[in-house]
């Protein structure tokens, strides 16, 4: 762990790009109803940090505070665009976010929200479901967004 935050190995080519950080957070919504995943963070911002091992082998880790294997999975996700009156417009990090969520949803392990302490990274990733990721071309039907309960008005 490093003073700031906590170190995230990944791959070389994903420390050069300028893809989105995606973090989802599993298992940590109690009560009814419940989802499975949720997104704790979407940014293009970055620290990377650079080890060299021996033989003067790199290694890439990502800096991301309070990040926990027991409840984190971190992806990376290029720039997705979306039509709005024949126009393509980027999609924000929290649009981002939620498709993966949507995605992955059935592929996060179902845990107590609650767990032992840790001595070594757990066996299983909290999230085991696979997106397809050599795609020439995606189409993206967004979900409506519904208001929250406390905005919606009731009938009079």
């Amino acid at each position: 762990m490093s003073k700031n935050g906590n170190l995230v190995p990944i791959h070389p080519d994903n420390a050069r790009k300028q893809d989105w950080v995606v973090l989802l957070e599993a298992s940590t919504i109690v009560g009814s109803p419940r989802d499975r995943l949720r997104v704790a963070l979407t940014s293009r911002e970055r620290k990377v940090r650079k080890k060299f091992k021996l033989f003067g082998k790199a290694e890439y880790f990502l800096e991301i505070d309070g990040y926990d294997p027991r409840i984190h999975a971190l992806y990376f996700c290029p720039q997705l665009y979306k039509y709005d009156n024949d126009k393509l417009v980027p999609l924000e990090g929290d649009e981002i976010g939620r498709l993966m969520v949507q995605a992955l949803q059935s592929g996060a392990s179902e845990r107590k929200p609650w767990y032992e302490p840790m001595d070594k990274l757990p066996e299983e990733p909290v999230v085991t479901g696979v997106v397809q990721m050599e795609l020439d071309s995606v189409v993206v039907n967004m979900p409506p967004r519904t208001p929250p309960a406390s905005k919606a008005k009731s009938p009079a």
